[in-house]
């Protein structure tokens, strides 16, 4: 008798056990769909956005973090994507990626480093349009992705999603995984995690957290927002190669 009610109990564990799970995964996947459809419908829209940030990058050789602080700016124009971002601090420096070249102005030196992203121009671009305008549905295609739940971020109730490449090259050579925190009343980022690949850990070492505030949906963006403001004297270094 004792034997059986042991055999009772272990199975209605079990069972138990089995039926929660299976609960908790049907709720993450109507969520992360949610999230989805969320995104999508943003990206319909999706002409402009002009935000604050704050860019985490970390270093886990010298276990430091360095901090950059300035106004970023996304704009879409058909397939046509440009990004711009103004640091004011510590040091003014200037980035933007348009017609497919970064540039990177360092004013205290008066120079502009140019970059080719050559044939990984859709990789670069699916990276900058990650909760900006890009469709939530699409990245099913590119990643597997992992509903997180819910956190506060910078005041707002965002969804947070996990997010690995499915590409081998992408995965050990550029992004190791992506965190995304969106806003489901926006469909848009409010905060995203990229991590970089680590031979020790799959998960990724070195990263950049960017934290997004004061965000303006497809608003009028200032003049000349993605050009560079250079002097007759500044040096322009080409790609490499």
């Amino acid at each position: 008798m004792r034997v059986s009610l042991k055999i009772l109990l272990l199975t209605t564990a079990v069972v138990s056990w089995f039926a929660t799970a299976h609960a908790q995964t049907v709720g993450e996947s109507a969520a992360l769909e949610r999230v989805l459809a969320a995104m999508d419908s943003a990206a319909k829209n999706f002409k402009t956005t002009e935000a604050s940030v704050v860019w985490d990058e970390y270093q886990k050789v010298v276990d430091e973090t360095e901090t950059e602080k300035g106004t970023i700016y996304f704009r879409r124009e058909g397939a046509d994507v440009e990004m711009a971002v103004d640091f004011a601090a510590p040091d003014l420096k200037y980035v933007r990626y348009t017609g497919g070249k970064v540039q990177v102005y360092l004013p205290k030196a008066d120079e502009v480093n140019e970059y080719s992203p050559g044939k990984n121009r859709a990789d670069v671009e699916s990276y900058l349009v990650l909760g900006f305008g890009g469709s939530g549905h699409d990245l099913q295609k590119s990643y597997d992705i992992r509903y997180l739940g819910s956190e506060t971020v910078n005041g707002v109730k965002a969804e947070k999603m996990e997010l690995i490449p499915k590409s081998d090259r992408v995965r050990h050579d550029f992004i190791a995984r992506i965190l995304l925190w969106i806003d489901p009343a926006r469909g848009i980022s409010v905060q995203q995690q990229f991590f970089q690949p680590d031979p020790k850990n799959p998960l990724g070492g070195d990263y950049r957290l960017a934290k997004y505030s004061d965000i303006k949906i497809n608003q009028k963006l200032p003049d000349g927002a993605f050009k560079l403001k250079t002097t007759k004297k500044t040096k322009f270094v080409p790609p490499p190669g």
